[in-house]
């Protein structure tokens, strides 16, 4: 008996270490692996902050990285694989966050302020001329 389950132990012990390695081994299939890379690329490290996945050295960047080859690989697209990420991460992991009303605010305040801006400056100058 103990020697069946010793057995399964080294069965299973190199298991987490190619799990492991995953997040640095290049997909089989290079449609697949270029598809991966463009989206690693657009997705922000959550330790890093301003990093994509794609260069960040962090654990848990390496485990994103694993997951969207994981699921790129199981056939979902890379948007399926954005959608995921952000529910799990939220909206700002995403460089390229999507307009929706809960964001509006975010993308209208500064456009907002810029007009703003422009309107104090150009009233300054027709005082003084």
């Amino acid at each position: 008996m103990r020697r069946l389950a010793a057995l399964a132990l080294l069965i299973a012990a190199p298991l987490p270490a190619q799990a492991q390695d995953y997040a640095e081994v290049a997909l089989p299939d290079p449609a697949q692996e270029a598809q991966a890379s463009r989206l690693m690329d657009t997705i922000r490290c959550v330790v890093c902050q301003g990093q994509p996945i794609s260069g960040s050295n962090a654990d848990l960047a390496g485990d994103m990285r694993r997951i969207v080859r994981e699921r790129i690989a199981a056939g979902d697209t890379p948007d399926e694989v954005r959608a995921w990420l952000i529910s799990k991460y939220g909206d700002w992991v995403s460089f390229k966050p999507q307009v929706k009303p809960a964001t509006l605010p975010l993308w209208l305040i500064p456009l907002v302020a810029l007009v703003l801006g422009i309107w104090l400056v150009s009233r300054r100058l027709r005082r003084h001329h």
